[in-house]
């Protein structure tokens, strides 16, 4: 190997005070940086001021930079000196194509370091005071993709659902709305229609909103809302707490505005 050097960076969620002091330091230290669609601007901003910034957007629904011409110029930029980050939302190792970009670049003789961030699914019930695990209610998470490549029949929704009914595991799945309905009939194979589930969109941003609902209403309730991508999908008993407090200030909204009226 040379002396060629890729980091790759979990940028987080999208708050910019959710970055680690490793992600910091490795943005500020680049020279260029290839950026995913979905790190903030605020983020974006901590590199220095003669770094080249070079946006490499890839998220679902939109036009994207193939995966193979991103590997190409991070191979490039590595062996012209340059100081090379690979800035990702969330994690590079979580529906990051981190484990894909790591072979190619170790392949082409390039060393890799990898800066850990903190994944959407983990911050956005972090935000609503949810936990994933809890000794009461979940034994275990399974984070999943609700998008598969082309050619790619994707998970096993009934399998996954009986598994989590069984061993009590929540479920959070990412790049999920679009597919929502087809996720809800197949979960309903081993799972409660009344099992609570949260969808929250933009988790951490100013932006950031969230429904509680169940899996019998998932997909209406989306629709409902207007929530879109990117959001992640939380399911299992861990919601149960937040969906009666939500529940119950939904009641005592209406019970106030009868009186009113």
């Amino acid at each position: 190997m040379n002396n060629s050097k890729v980091t790759l960076v979990g940028a987080g969620p999208g708050d910019p005070e959710l970055l680690t002091l490793k992600a910091l330091k490795a943005i500020q230290n680049a020279t260029v940086l290839f950026v995913d669609d979905l790190v903030s601007a605020e983020i974006v901003a901590f590199a220095s001021s003669g770094a080249r910034i070079v946006y490499v957007g890839k998220r679902g629904g939109c036009k994207s930079t193939p995966q193979a011409f991103i590997e190409k110029l991070m191979v490039m930029a590595a062996r012209e000196g340059e100081n090379v980050v690979r800035l990702k939302g969330g994690d590079p190792f979580i529906f990051g194509r981190g484990g894909e970009e790591v072979e190619h670049l170790q392949a082409a003789g390039i060393r890799v370091e990898v800066v850990n961030g903190i994944t959407a699914g983990l911050a956005a019930v972090t935000s609503l005071g949810v936990p994933l695990t809890h000794r009461q209610h979940a034994h275990g998470v399974v984070f999943v993709t609700g998008h598969a490549k082309p050619g790619d029949a994707g998970t096993d929704w009934r399998a996954l659902a009986a598994t989590a009914h069984s061993a009590r595991l929540t479920l959070v799945i990412y790049m999920g709305v679009s597919g929502a309905e087809r996720i809800q009939n197949e979960l309903l194979s081993g799972l409660p229609a009344d099992t609570p589930v949260a969808v929250i969109q933009n988790a951490s941003l100013s932006s950031q909103r969230h429904i509680t609902t169940t899996l019998g209403r998932l997909a209406y309730d989306i629709s409902l809302s207007g929530l879109a991508s990117p959001s992640v999908i939380v399911v299992g008993d861990v919601i149960s707490g937040l969906a009666q407090v939500e529940e119950a200030s939904r009641d005592s909204s209406a019970q106030g505005l009868r009186r009113r009226v």
